[in-house]
């Protein structure tokens, strides 16, 4: 019974390996070629090592294989998550899709305040405090954040209020592939419970908004579930 619930856990990993192959393939075409070629280099360096150090083929190959599936599995890990970056990039909502890459800890709210020009912001609270991202034009987004942090203000108190402008990495923007980093890179003033209660506050806001129309179509896929199937499919788990 358990090996007939492994098998389609395995397969949907293996299915979401093939669909970030696949995505990243489009915008690069020598991906296989690349990996391909990484796996042999990196494989033969570790045979060389075993055969060098040890003077036996066998603990070379024990050696080399696995290095060459690491070493493959991290090239592709970060050549999909360009790949899925530029496929999304300058799509409206694009922001909220790039904070996917966010580990637990941090509560990601999209579209907390939006325009008709397809401007958003959206909202992540952690041990930072909350922090405002926006998208769209920098001029208007500006506007659309200083109203939002006086919002939230009134409803955190003394809590820290951080704004972003998310972009192409130009004119105090932050880039898509940089956005989730950044936030993470933020000082934390808050304890765990303090950000629970901060929450909880901001329900109050959140219930007196309209709803945003998020922007029509697949959103971007999280880079992280990328490297993770390529990690997990690789292992044969």
């Amino acid at each position: 019974m358990a090996k007939n619930d492994e098998q389609p856990e395995k397969t949907g990993r293996l299915r979401q390996l093939a669909q970030a192959y696949r995505v990243t393939k489009q915008s690069d075409r020598f991906i296989g070629l690349i990996l391909l070629g990484v796996f042999l280099v990196a494989a033969g360096a570790g045979f060389a090592i075993g055969w060098l150090v040890l003077g036996n083929w066998l603990p070379g190959a024990i050696m080399g294989l696995p290095l060459g599936l690491l070493a493959a599995i991290v090239v592709f890990g970060r050549r999909a998550e360009k790949a899925m970056y530029a496929q999304f990039e300058g799509q409206a909502g694009a922001a909220a899709a790039a904070l996917g890459t966010l580990r637990r800890g941090w509560n990601v709210k999209a579209g907390v305040a939006f325009t008709k020009n397809q401007d958003l912001v959206h909202r992540v609270v952690g041990r930072p405090g909350i922090v405002l991202i926006g998208e769209g034009n920098p001029s208007r987004v500006r506007n659309l954040l200083t109203a939002e942090k006086r919002k939230h203000a009134r409803v955190a108190g003394e809590v820290p209020i951080y704004d972003v402008i998310a972009g192409d990495g130009s004119d105090d923007t932050v880039a898509m592939r940089r956005l989730g980093r950044h936030v993470m890179k933020l000082p934390r003033n808050l304890r765990p419970a303090e950000v629970t209660d901060v929450i909880q506050r901001l329900r109050a806001l959140d219930a007196m908004r309209p709803q945003v129309p998020m922007p029509k179509g697949p959103m971007p896929t999280n880079a992280r579930a990328a490297r993770a199937a390529a990690r997990q499919a690789m292992r044969g788990r």
